[in-house]
C-alpha cells in the first residue's frame, strides 16, 4: 500500500463562504481559456451531485426515471445482462406505458449483449429503441467509431452522465472484483441542455424524428453555484475538442493534476505533456486499474510509457480491489472534468464522448476526497522497480504497440 500523507492540498471553503481570491482568479482564467479555445460557453447556476459506484448511482437514476412525467431520453454504450439491466428495462417500460415519451439509444457494438427479452418488453410498452451504428449495417470505416456517451435526461430538468454502463459489473460499492469502481454525476440547471444536446446529436443519426410535442423546451432557473461547460467529442479525423479540453487542464495546472481513468494509452504528445507538467513543479498523479482490468491489451499499451512518466516525476498508482472505471480529472482543487472520456486514443480520436468541465471548489473537493480514498487501496509504481521489469513484460508491451491507436 502507498501512503498519502505529507500532501499539500488546496482546501475547499465552507459552503456559505466566498472562494478565496486565488481560487477565483484560477477559475476565471481556466473558464476563459476553455470558452475561447473550445468555443462553448460555460453555464452558471448548476447543482451537481457526485455519485460513487452502483449503490449510489443506480438508485438515483432509477428514481429519476420513475418520477418522469413527460420525457425520458437515455443512451449508453454498455447495456448487458443481470438484475440491474432488467430493473432499468422495467422502469423505462413502466413510464412508456404511463404515457411518458421514452427514447433509448444503444450503441450497436457495446450493447450487443442485451437480452432480446428486454428489448421486446420495452418496445411492446412503447419505448422508442434506436441503435447507433450496428456493425453489420456499416462500412468498415464507421464500425471503428462508436457512441461511448452515457446520458440520461428526465423531463428536460435533470440529467446524469459519467462512466457507468447498465450491467451487473457496476452494481455494489467496489468491495470486490465483481463490483467495479465508477463515478457518475447528477446535474440540475442550465448545463442539462448541453447533456441533452449530446443525446440529440446521436439520436438524429439514428432516427427520423428529432423532437416531438412531448419536448417542452423548458427554461432553466439557477439550481446551485457550479459553473459547467459541457464538451462533446465526436468521431472524426483531426484534433478534437476532448484533446483541447485535457490539454487546457494540463497546461493550466499550477499545483496538482489528478487523473483517474479506466483505459490509459495516450499518444506521445500527451505523454510529453504530462511530463512537462510534472517538470514545472505540478504534482501529477494518475490512478489506473491494477490486477483487475477488462482490457489487458490497453493496459499494456499504457505501461509502455511508465518508465518515461515516472522518470519525469509523474506518480502512477494501480487500484487494487476491482476494475477502476471512473473518468475523472481534478486541477488545483478548483476545476474538474468528469464524464465518459478515457485517457486513450479511442476516446480522444475515435468515439463519441461527453465531458463536464466543472469550475466549483466544493464539487472538486468531493472528487478529490474520492481520489484520496482510492489511493488508500492502490499501490504506487516505483521508478526503479519498474525499470527492472521482466523481459517478458517488455515484450508484451512492445507487442501491442502496432494497434495502440485503436485502444
Amino acid at each position: 500500500m502507498t501512503s498519502t500523507q505529507d500532501r499539500t492540498e488546496p482546501t475547499a471553503p465552507a459552503a456559505d463562504a466566498p472562494a478565496p481570491e486565488w481560487a477565483q482568479e484560477r477559475v476565471a482564467r481556466i473558464r476563459r481559456r476553455l470558452e475561447r479555445l473550445i468555443g462553448i460557453a460555460a453555464t452558471e447556476g448548476n447543482a451537481l451531485t457526485a455519485l460513487r459506484n452502483g449503490d449510489e448511482i443506480f438508485p438515483a437514476m432509477l428514481e429519476a426515471i420513475r418520477s418522469a412525467g413527460h420525457t425520458v431520453d437515455m443512451m449508453t454504450f454498455v447495456y448487458w445482462r443481470g438484475d440491474i439491466a432488467r430493473e432499468f428495462a422495467r422502469a423505462l417500460a413502466d413510464r412508456a406505458e404511463a404515457g411518458v415519451r421514452v427514447r433509448l439509444l444503444l450503441d450497436g457494438f457495446g450493447s450487443r449483449l442485451i437480452e432480446k427479452e428486454l428489448l421486446e418488453e420495452m418496445e411492446r410498452a412503447g419505448v422508442q429503441v434506436a441503435w447507433f451504428r450496428r456493425p453489420l449495417t456499416l462500412s468498415p470505416f464507421k464500425q471503428n467509431h462508436r457512441c461511448h456517451r452515457k446520458v440520461l435526461v428526465v423531463d428536460e430538468r435533470t440529467a446524469f452522465t459519467g462512466g457507468v454502463g447498465i450491467a451487473e459489473e457496476w452494481c455494489g460499492d467496489a468491495r470486490n472484483e465483481r463490483e467495479w469502481r465508477d463515478t457518475h454525476v447528477e446535474v440540475r440547471g442550465p448545463a442539462v441542455d448541453g447533456i441533452a444536446a449530446a443525446f440529440a446529436q446521436n439520436w438524429a443519426e439514428c432516427h427520423d424524428e428529432l423532437f416531438d410535442d412531448s419536448d417542452r423546451f423548458v427554461p432553466h432557473h439557477p439550481q446551485g453555484d457550479a459553473v459547467v461547460q459541457v464538451v462533446r467529442g465526436s468521431a472524426s479525423f483531426g484534433w478534437q475538442d476532448m484533446q483541447t479540453l485535457i490539454r487546457v487542464m494540463l497546461e493550466s495546472a499550477e499545483e496538482r493534476f489528478r487523473l483517474a481513468t479506466a483505459y490509459f494509452s495516450p499518444d506521445v504528445f500527451f505523454i510529453e505533456l504530462l511530463c512537462a507538467t510534472a517538470r514545472r513543479g505540478v504534482e501529477v498523479e494518475i490512478l489506473l486499474p491494477g490486477p483487475y482490468t477488462d482490457k489487458r491489451v490497453c493496459q499494456l499499451a499504457g505501461q509502455h510509457h511508465y518508465e518515461a512518466l515516472t522518470a519525469c516525476g509523474v506518480k502512477i498508482y494501480h487500484y487494487q480491489p476491482t476494475m477502476m472505471h471512473a473518468k475523472v480529472i481534478t486541477v488545483d482543487g478548483v476545476a474538474a472534468l468528469v464524464g465518459s472520456t478515457n485517457f486513450n486514443r479511442r476516446s480522444l480520436d475515435h468515439d463519441e464522448e461527453i465531458m463536464l468541465a466543472v469550475l466549483d471548489q466544493e464539487f472538486t473537493a468531493t472528487l478529490d476526497e474520492h481520489f484520496d480514498d482510492d489511493l488508500k487501496a492502490a499501490t504506487l509504481i516505483r521508478e526503479g522497480r519498474w525499470k527492472r521489469r521482466s523481459v517478458l513484460q517488455r515484450a508484451r508491451e512492445a507487442a501491442v504497440l502496432p494497434v495502440r491507436r485503436f485502444l
